[in-house]
């Protein structure tokens, strides 16, 4: 690929993380979101669900987690 590609694709890239993190607020500053901030912005999140998107089970979601959850169709990607 050629260098301006590969900028090009690492550009589009970390927009699409920036605009899942700003679909849900991480309130506590912490760099992931709990099932609280979760369901803030989807109400109808359940605690199945957001374990399913909690890949690692952490008990926190990660920006890429959340990422895979909207690809996934888990969380509507806005």
């Amino acid at each position: 690929m050629k260098p301006k590609a590969l900028f090009l694709a690492a550009l589009l890239a970390a927009s699409a993380v920036q605009a899942s993190a700003a679909t849900v607020e991480d309130a506590d500053g912490n760099g992931s979101y709990s099932m609280e901030e979760m369901a803030a912005s989807y109400p109808d999140l359940t605690a199945e669900t957001y374990a399913q998107i909690d890949a690692d089970a952490s008990g926190e979601v990660s920006d890429d987690e959340l990422m895979a959850a909207m690809e996934n169709g888990l969380v509507p990607a806005e």
